[in-house]
């Protein structure tokens, strides 16, 4: 005999609510555990290196995406722009992409980075929260490395599935990432990458198998509009990091403790307990008014982030 409601959520419908602060934020609510879902992209470039615009579109279109945290990472030996606008600081994009954050008083964090930019074996590594670009542009690739280490920076491996590093688009480490690993040179790798427009599989398993940390970035060289679509029901991919708070400290802590998930299109890609984190942090069952003799109630699940689940 069937009690007066015997089934929860028996049937259920989707629900979504994406208030947003922005024009076209990306928000998402505070994980279980108390941890701040913080929005970052965190490989970019302008016409400091071989991108198409100046530093400033660069934190207007965060800006506009709702992104908590930007790094401007400039490639240090790839200058297609030199002849006509030459710049022996490497620091300098970063300083007009913080002028411009600061002027304007976004609530938006600008890193300084760099892309060390090297053929295979090294590959191509962005080296974030630098105090100083120019102390990595060295003639030895791992002495670049070294140089990020002496000033805190988060390391991280470059589009590892590219075709013109990797013939058969499978991403791979080579000997020299793996010592860069040993020797705690190299702290994360790339799973999604904008310009590849999709994500590596392979890229995934090497950050599990080797203690990674799960990055997804635009790499974005024109338009984030073009390029993504935002704003027209399309966004840049990111990496979503679960900090404690929302301080540059505990960003920087949490990157290093692999506390984080890629985001692109409608994916979420990273270790189990983070995807789930934020998946349990978006989603939630509402049960609707129970019917009078009704052994069968309605519910509806609940979307509160700009995640299409279904």
């Amino acid at each position: 005999m069937f009690s007066k409601i015997s089934l929860i959520a028996a049937c259920t419908s989707l629900y979504v609510s994406t208030a947003v602060a922005h024009e076209r934020a990306v928000e998402f609510p505070d994980t279980e555990d108390g941890s701040v879902v913080l929005a970052a992209d965190l490989h970019t470039h302008s016409v400091f290196s071989d991108g198409e615009v100046w530093p400033s579109i660069r934190v207007k279109e965060a800006h506009l995406d709702g992104l908590e945290v930007l790094a401007v990472t400039e490639h240090l030996e790839h200058q297609p722009h030199k002849a006509d606008m030459p710049h022996p600081d490497r620091n300098r994009s970063y300083e007009i992409a913080e002028g411009v954050r600061a002027d304007s008083e976004f609530d938006l964090m600008v890193i300084n980075g760099a892309e060390v930019t090297r053929d295979m074996p090294y590959g191509h590594i962005n080296a974030i929260f630098l105090s100083d670009a120019n102390a990595l542009l060295t003639e030895e690739p791992k002495q670049a490395m070294k140089a990020a280490k002496a000033q805190g920076a988060f390391v991280f491996l470059n589009h590892p599935n590219w075709l013109p590093h990797v013939s058969d688009g499978i991403a791979r480490l080579s000997d020299y990432h793996k010592d860069l690993i040993a020797e705690g040179l190299l702290q994360g790798i790339e799973v999604v990458n904008g310009t590849l427009d999709g994500h590596s599989e392979h890229a995934l398993q090497i950050a599990l198998d080797n203690n990674l940390t799960v990055m997804g970035t635009s790499d974005i060289h024109g338009l984030v509009d073009w390029t993504h679509s935002a704003g027209a029901g399309g966004h840049r991919p990111m990496t979503l990091v679960l900090a404690s708070d929302r301080s540059e400290a505990a960003f920087k802590r949490a990157l290093f403790d692999g506390r984080t998930v890629a985001w692109s299109y409608d994916d979420l890609l990273g270790r189990e307990e983070h995807v789930k984190a934020v998946v349990d942090a978006c989603l939630t069952l509402e049960a609707e008014p129970a019917v009078r003799d009704y052994t069968v109630i309605s519910a509806k699940i609940v979307n509160t982030c700009p995640v299409n689940f279904t």
